[in-house]
């Protein structure tokens, strides 16, 4: 389910996002450790779960994420 939109999608068409070192990194292979977050690859998506706050939540992070690095992902 996409955190943005929350539209139930198929896992090739959603891009799972990962807390590494403390940035948001997108994890190409899915493979990543830890607790991952699925989005669709737009904008419109990212702008939604920015409004509701819904990476910090779905990925258990306290404070706020920096999205700067996932908006080439989101075309």
């Amino acid at each position: 389910m996409c955190v943005g939109c929350r539209e139930r999608a198929s896992i090739d068409a959603l891009l799972r996002l990962v807390v590494a070192d403390g940035a948001l990194v997108v994890d190409r292979e899915r493979r990543l450790p830890g607790r991952g977050a699925w989005m669709h690859p737009s904008p419109r998506c990212l702008s939604q779960a920015e409004r509701r706050r819904a990476l910090p939540r779905a990925l258990r992070v306290s404070g706020p994420l920096d999205t700067g690095g996932l908006r080439s992902w989101t075309g």
